[in-house]
């Protein structure tokens, strides 16, 4: 079984708190012995899978089958083409040069304001870049933005591989069709 959750703002990816108010998966009534499929950071939002078949994990995540996961990173500025040239060779964070990545500027997507908003300038602009990787790197996506210039104010996951986010509601989930699974 393969669930598809959108994870909500403030909820970190495990099933037991850390701190007494960590938000945490426990609270959305998940089938039995399913755990996340990789992680999303608390202050990330957006698609994660889950499963109760460990096998997806190193299927899904590890970088040598180049598994695409496709981020909308809200960045503070205007996105500049040097910046998005960057981030498609790759960039240097924390000493590691990220694999090269397919990366662009995009019109408002129209997301819905987040609660709790982002933090917000009069005098400078925000964009919106789209990310896909095939790796997933600690805060990667974060850093990579930050490290062309564009610091990151808010992250949504929306796909990995063929699975989309599509219409579903932050906290919402349901189960993969066996022909879903197929395409992963």
């Amino acid at each position: 079984m393969i669930l598809i959750f959108h994870k909500p703002y403030g909820v970190i990816s495990q099933f037991t708190k850390e701190k007494a108010e960590h938000r945490t998966l426990a609270e959305f009534d998940f089938p039995k012995n399913v755990y996340p499929i990789g992680r999303l950071d608390w202050d990330s939002e957006g698609l994660l899978l889950l499963s109760d078949e460990k096998e997806w994990n190193d299927k899904l995540l590890n970088p040598r089958h180049e598994h695409e996961r496709t981020y909308h990173a809200q960045v503070e500025g205007i996105a500049t083409e040097d910046a998005i040239n960057k981030l498609q060779k790759g960039v240097v964070i924390q000493e590691y040069k990220t694999k090269p990545c397919k990366a662009k500027l995009l019109s408002d997507p129209g997301y819905s304001e987040r609660n709790p908003p982002i933090r917000f300038r009069k005098a400078i602009p925000t964009s919106w870049l789209e990310l896909k990787l095939t790796e997933g790197k600690n805060r990667q996506v974060r850093r990579m933005t930050a490290a062309v210039g564009f610091p990151t104010l808010r992250l949504i996951r929306v796909a990995m591989g063929t699975i989309q986010l599509a219409d579903l509601k932050a906290g919402e989930w349901k189960e993969l069709s066996p022909e879903q699974i197929k395409t992963l």
